[in-house]
């Protein structure tokens, strides 16, 4: 009920129909605008306001809350104190401002990881569209300082890998180009915040991916374990539209559908009656057949993982039901994981099955509010649980903090899968129309800058509002070779850090940590219920008698 196709108070339109999350359910690359995420790519904080300031008032028409989404949660205000000050300030009103707001923050048991802000992008792994924007994902997230996330098969799906027989149907990867690119640039970035995650499925551990990153990086990557995600509840897939290609991934050992070994699908192929072949990966776990197994198979991968030189080791999980969730919460914390993403029905993809996303699993607002159910029954039996972060349909400021309050104090980043890909796209259309000899090297889409991006400007300097903050921090000589998507995705995060900085300074917290579920409440009973967060005529409604009384 939030999202309506066009929202006249800040000027923006979605091409299609948009989701919970606000964005399009299908987001293109081509796109020529202008949803909010789209133009806060290029006018970052100014769409935190009303446009045409002077000429207009505007007026809040999400009242009327229908349903159980976080859109349902609304987050407090407060009229008096301040918490979470630097020891530096004081509680004046001169320090408590919003832009000192600190949104650094860490996560990890055994070695802490620093992050500038409590941000990380969801896993991108072999399809077609990450391998193309990867510059910009990458270098925007290593310059803003957030985790960026490798996921699987980027090794299989790779023509110029290597993968030689190795014992006990193991591969030994001799040559990885795309991942050590991906890694590479990352890392030439990287600068002690964030960190570059590479993901595990049952294909990429069989390939030998985590011997090569650990033998190749070492420590300098943190390893992931993958058990689901909110998009499906099957493997990860891609399409492909070669015969040949779709002949090589059935030789790694992956399943191609339809089978492009068989000679009726090959002459279907030749004759223009099949057009693709869809590669999927296999389940996990299914040798195992009780919690007991699960469990016992899961840690001996992670005292694998960290026999073999890897610090850090995290897990992914899906929207499955309410076992997998507690199964997923007490192992990551009994076995010290550094980090649990949890990923809810609504989360994004690059090509699940459509109904299968639209009809499985658990909404991330119900999966979420039970994870912090599950984590404090764990706290009180005296476990330092594990930290997490939450996935699922995020993309603005507000979706941030209240994914924070409402897994408070265990959360500690939320994942944003396709919102921050918007500005990888968008800054190589624009790149590669002012440039037409480099479209084809940072895979523009656009002949011209279409009218939406002409009314902000002509130039880098002029259509980016974080440009110049971004020259300031490389130096001119060094921003001449920042991909346009990388300075899309810094003003993106610098629009989204802005916002929850003014949220957070409104509830009257100055530090992530200071951030709890008393910060939110709901905006229906239904949601109340679901969530465990109190209905807003209930929030406080006891000490208001008491001042009324006294």
């Amino acid at each position: 009920m939030r999202f309506a196709k066009s929202n006249d108070v800040l000027g923006t339109t979605n091409r299609g129909n948009p989701a919970e999350s606000g964005l399009c359910t299908l987001c293109r690359a081509d796109c020529k605008g202008k949803c909010e995420t789209w133009l806060s790519s290029m006018v970052g904080r100014k769409l935190l306001y009303p446009r045409s300031f002077g000429l207009v008032t505007a007026g809040g028409n999400n009242t009327t809350h229908v349903g159980v989404s976080y859109n349902s949660l609304r987050i407090q205000g407060y009229a008096y104190g301040s918490q979470g000050i630097s020891d530096a300030m004081t509680h004046s009103p001169d320090d408590c401002i919003f832009p000192n707001v600190n949104l650094a923050t860490e996560f990890g048991k055994r070695k802490k990881t620093r992050i500038r802000m409590p941000l990380m992008t969801g896993a991108m792994g072999s399809t077609f569209i990450a391998e193309k924007y990867w510059d910009a994902f990458a270098i925007g997230g290593a310059l803003v300082g957030i985790p960026v996330v490798i996921g699987e098969n980027v090794v299989g799906v790779d023509r110029g890998s290597k993968i030689a027989p190795g014992e006990n149907k193991q591969g030994k990867i001799e040559t990885a180009p795309e991942l050590d690119r991906r890694i590479d640039t990352y890392l030439r970035y990287y600068d002690g915040y964030g960190a570059i995650i590479v993901q595990l499925n049952v294909e990429d551990t069989r390939n030998g991916v985590a011997e090569y990153v650990v033998d190749k990086y070492g420590d300098k990557c943190i390893i992931e374990l993958k058990w689901g995600q909110g998009a499906k509840n099957i493997g990860g897939e891609i399409q492909v539209r070669s015969l040949d290609y779709a002949m090589f991934l059935k030789d790694r050992g992956y399943v191609v559908d339809p089978d492009p070994s068989i000679p009726e699908v090959q002459k279907g192929f030749e004759q223009g009656a099949i057009k693709s072949f869809a590669r999927h990966s296999r389940l996990g776990g299914t040798h195992l057949d009780s919690v007991a197994k699960v469990e016992e198979d899961f840690m001996n991968s992670v005292e694998y993982l960290r026999s073999i030189g890897f610090d850090r080791v995290t897990l992914k999980t899906g929207s499955y039901g309410m076992e997998e969730l507690a199964m997923a919460i007490r192992f990551a914390t009994d076995a010290n994981l550094d980090l649990l993403t949890i990923d809810g029905s609504g989360g994004g993809t690059g090509m699940s099955p459509w109904n299968m996303m639209q009809s499985w699993g658990v909404p991330s607002i119900n999966l979420h509010a039970k994870a912090h159910e599950y984590a404090a029954i764990l706290t009180a039996k005296g476990k330092s649980v594990v930290d997490m972060s939450f996935a699922g349909g995020f993309a603005l400021e507000d979706h941030i903090f209240k994914a924070l309050a409402l897994g408070a104090p265990y959360t500690k980043l939320i994942c944003m899968g396709r919102a921050v890909m918007i500005p990888g796209f968008l800054g190589a259309n624009i790149e590669g129309s002012i440039y037409p000899e480099r479209r084809a090297e940072v895979n523009g889409n656009w002949n011209e800058l279409p009218k939406t991006v002409l009314e902000v400007g002509k130039t880098a300097g002029e259509i980016f509002a974080g440009y110049h903050d971004l020259e300031k921090k490389l130096g001119r000589d060094e921003m001449k070779k920042i991909p346009y998507g990388a300075i899309a995705f810094w003003t993106l995060a610098d629009k989204l850090g802005c916002g929850l900085q003014q949220l957070m300074a409104g509830a009257r917290k100055f530090s992530l940590n200071q951030i709890s579920r008393n910060e939110i409440f709901s905006g229906n009973r239904e949601t109340a219920r679901e969530t465990g967060i109190p209905h807003v005529s209930e929030v406080n409604d006891e000490s208001a008698k008491k001042i009324l009384n006294a």
